[in-house]
This record gives structure tokens, C-alpha cells and sequence, in this order.
């Protein structure tokens, strides 16, 4: 892979804050550079993926699935883990995330091998890893102004997205809830953080991470789908509005939602639903196993 520029120019839209950058940008290239002996950077070629899309569209009418094209480069996409914690104050979405974890893991690390970015973004325990090379990558990167607001919540969008196919008042399916409080402190500790990877829970952060890499396609993995996956700083929403090319792991995704509210479905139907609302009104879903395996012509 030829080597990339140290300092790429700001993509059309977006400015370079040098007065906040300071000596942000030699921090950064340490951090990276270190990390370059180990992660995926070590490819000699660029690897394309070709990603078996799938997508919701009208036609007459009618919702029909389609199949879009997708073919990636590998050192140009990131996997964002989105809160993967180790406890919650519903059991069953911890026995729902723990489900998902050999395969998240397998699908990490092939993607890592192809030379994609992993970041794990357990949101709101960023006090776990203070020091450590992964979380000092990601907020090290220079500050990149991006061209529109990247808030600390994106809400559903009415002019973007119809309504959400499920109530989630209760989110719980639990026979017998717990107290709704905080019971996370970290990351799972079954989800391998590669010294490679990043840690960041910050929508800008990781922008600035992912500008600065070039990274211009992004895949969402992780919980809850219609909270988290949809709404954080981070999620599809706002990647989906910073212009990247983005895509859900639908086979590594739960949402938070019980069949006591609307629709009165079962769990697992209450996720399909958001994940068509996703595949219809925001992007793609994808299969993790897309991650892992190069195209033929590569």
C-alpha cells in the first residue's frame, strides 16, 4: 500500500483548525505511527471489499428490496462498535450483546487483517481507558471542522425518515426489570481492543480520526439499534449526514425494544422492523462475514 500523506488537506466543505491543532498533529502521528508496526497499515496492496448491500426502496408505490453495488476499499473504512458494555440494566439485552460477540470478534479481526479501522465506542466510559494507545490515537487527531453540526444526539428526523415501526416505551423484555440506572463501566471485556484499533466516543473525535485517515465509509455494529446504532454522535445518522458512504451489520445488531409495546411483536421481529426502517430511510444493511473477505479482483 503506498504510504499516506501526513497531512492530508481538508476534503471541499471543511477547514482545518490550526489554532486548535497546536502540537496536536506531531502527538497524533506518534500515536499512529507506533501502532503502524501492528495494524493496517502492514498490507503491501490495497484490499477492495465487495459488500452484498441490501436496501429498501419505492418503487410504485411498493417497497422493494434491491441490491446496490457496494465495493469498498478496505484502508478507506471503519467499523464503529457501538456500545458493546459489559452489563445493562436489562439482562436480556446483555444475553442479546453477549450472543453477538464471537462473531463480532471474528469479523473484527478479519477486518482489521484487510486493513479496515475498528472503533470501539463504549459511550460514556471513556474514564476506563485514560493513557492507553487506542483511546490517545483518537483524541489526538487534529481538529477537522466538518460541514454540519455533529450534535450529541441525533434525533429521528421527519424530513429524512418516517416514523420508527416499533414503540420502544418499555424497552425492556425482561420478565422482571430491573432499576433503569447505569450498570456499565467499560467496553465488554470479551471484545478484544487490538493496540491498532481506537477508542472514542465522541462524534468529533472520530471525525477528525477519520479525515485525517481518509476514511470514507463507515459500518455500524453493536446495540441498541433503534437507540445507539441510529443516535449517537457518531451513529448512522450523522454519518450518514457528514457524506460517508455507510452501512449496518444487520446480523451484528440488537434493538432495545419488548413485545409489550407496538407492535407486539417478538423481540427478534422488533429488530428486523428497525432494520428496514434503516435500509429504507437512512442506508444499507450488510452481513459482518462481507468484512472479511476480499474481492476476487483484488
Amino acid at each position: 500500500m503506498a504510504p499516506r500523506q501526513n497531512d492530508p488537506a481538508p476534503r471541499h466543505g471543511e477547514e482545518r483548525d490550526d489554532a486548535q491543532t497546536g502540537g496536536a498533529l506531531e502527538s497524533w502521528r506518534r500515536c499512529r505511527y507506533s501502532a503502524e508496526q501492528f495494524s493496517r497499515w502492514s498490507t503491501e496492496a490495497p484490499t477492495t471489499l465487495r459488500l452484498s448491500a441490501r436496501r429498501r426502496v419505492d418503487q410504485g408505490g411498493r417497497l422493494s428490496i434491491v441490491h446496490p453495488e457496494a465495493v469498498w476499499k478496505a484502508s478507506e473504512t471503519a467499523i464503529i462498535v457501538c456500545d458493546m458494555w459489559d452489563d445493562h440494566s436489562c439482562l436480556n439485552s446483555v444475553r442479546g450483546l453477549e450472543a453477538m460477540i464471537p462473531e463480532m470478534k471474528r469479523v473484527g479481526s478479519g477486518a482489521r487483517a484487510l486493513g479496515a479501522s475498528i472503533i470501539h465506542a463504549p459511550s460514556g466510559t471513556m474514564d476506563f481507558f485514560p493513557g492507553t494507545p487506542q483511546r490517545e490515537r483518537m483524541s489526538a487527531a487534529p481538529h477537522v471542522a466538518p460541514s454540519v453540526p455533529i450534535p450529541k444526539w441525533c434525533y429521528l428526523d421527519p424530513d429524512a425518515e418516517g416514523p420508527l415501526p416499533i414503540k420502544d416505551e418499555n424497552l425492556c423484555d425482561d420478565a422482571l426489570v430491573r432499576e433503569r440506572k447505569r450498570f456499565y463501566s467499560r467496553q465488554h471485556p470479551e471484545i478484544d481492543i487490538a493496540l491498532g484499533n481506537g477508542i472514542s466516543d465522541d462524534g468529533q473525535e472520530i471525525f477528525n480520526y477519520f479525515r485525517t485517515n481518509r476514511v470514507n465509509s463507515v459500518v455500524l455494529m453493536g446495540v441498541h439499534t433503534n437507540k445507539c446504532v441510529l443516535g449517537r454522535p457518531f451513529g448512522i445518522r450523522q454519518q450518514v449526514r457528514l457524506g460517508h458512504s455507510v452501512a449496518l451489520a444487520r446480523d451484528l445488531t440488537e434493538s432495545m425494544y419488548g413485545p409489550r409495546d407496538e407492535p407486539f411483536v417478538s423481540h427478534e421481529r422488533g429488530t428486523e422492523l428497525v432494520i428496514e426502517h434503516i435500509e429504507r430511510d437512512w442506508c444499507p444493511s450488510i452481513v459482518g462475514d462481507d468484512l472479511t473477505r476480499a474481492a476476487a479482483h483484488s
